[in-house]
């Protein structure tokens, strides 16, 4: 069989699953989101000031970023795990996010004397938000690995990879309601460096698990 009828094989049987693959992934993202907060309010829960936080621009900034990179990590994921269906255009959105907290980082550096650029860096959470925000998304890179096994991605590595990086900007969008360390620059380092876990731990997973 030649590749392209695998393919177009392997896309109508995805698209004969019981429940359409698109319905399908908005019930995984609401019962990866129930998870999290189950997690999330169950451990750290939100920070005292959290309404007051609202109406500062930095502590917003947090939930942008996240927002950004779960939204566009979803389209890319929904594409992916269905094969034959084009990345392109959710493959460049990706890289939304990163830009995103690039430009705050940079007005940050302008707005800060250079002698507390340091202290913003590494903040006084740094242990906990590397602890929690993969905490947080184990549970729903879980959700999403399985999700992956009912399509049928054809890059299951960089399906399972993708899978962690929503898992983490989902768990970093809880996270955020909690960490006192509202700088880009901390936001940049440290919850970079935690969806990054989770996207090893995709990227694992999908070669372990998702591969046909």
């Amino acid at each position: 069989m030649r590749t392209e009828d695998l393919i177009k094989a392997l896309d109508a049987d995805a698209r004969g699953k019981a429940m359409p693959m698109g319905k399908a992934w908005w019930l995984a993202v609401g019962v990866a989101a129930v998870i999290a907060a189950a997690v999330f309010f169950t451990t750290i829960g939100p920070r005292p000031d959290f309404m007051p936080a609202m109406h500062t621009m930095r502590f917003m900034s947090k939930f942008v970023f996240t927002l950004v990179l779960a939204v566009s990590a979803f389209a890319l994921i929904r594409a992916l795990s269905m094969p034959g269906a084009s990345t392109r255009r959710a493959m460049a959105w990706m890289v939304a996010a990163p830009l995103l907290v690039v430009l705050a980082v940079v007005l940050e550096l302008f707005a800060i004397p250079q002698a507390d650029w340091g202290r913003r860096l590494i903040g006084s959470n740094m242990m906990i938000c590397m602890t929690f925000i993969p905490l947080i998304g184990v549970g729903p890179l879980a959700i999403f690995l399985g999700m992956l096994r009912y399509g049928a991605p054809t890059r299951p590595v960089l399906a399972g990879a993708v899978a962690g990086l929503l898992a983490g900007g989902l768990a970093a969008t809880f996270y955020a309601a909690h960490c006192f360390d509202d700088s880009p620059l901390f936001v940049a380092t440290w919850y970079t460096i935690a969806i990054a876990l989770l996207a090893l731990l995709g990227a694992i997973g999908g070669r372990l698990f998702v591969r046909w």
